[in-house]
């Protein structure tokens, strides 16, 4: 489920920046902005889109982390840490 959610969110992602561009085009062909503001702007929102990104991922990170706490599932370390108990 979390896969399909984060693939319909990079496929949304995707149209949204293809629907910018064509309609940047659009104004630079209308002669309603220059192909340098246009080209600022993409970047601009490139920037502000891997910004997002990585909050995204933090807070998906510390969402999953507070879920695998709630439900006592074992983490790397704590099986880890077993081992070596184990094996000691």
């Amino acid at each position: 489920m979390l896969k399909e959610l984060i693939y319909t969110s990079l496929g949304a992602g995707l149209l949204v920046k293809d629907k910018v561009e064509e309609e940047l085009k659009k104004l630079q062909d209308e002669g309603k902005i220059k192909t340098d503001d246009a080209h600022s702007f993409l970047e601009s929102l490139k920037l502000k889109g891997e910004q997002e990104d990585e909050k995204v991922k933090e807070r998906l990170k510390s969402t999953i982390k507070e879920i695998v706490d709630e439900l006592g599932l074992a983490t790397k370390e704590d099986l880890e840490k077993l081992k070596t108990e184990l094996k000691g």
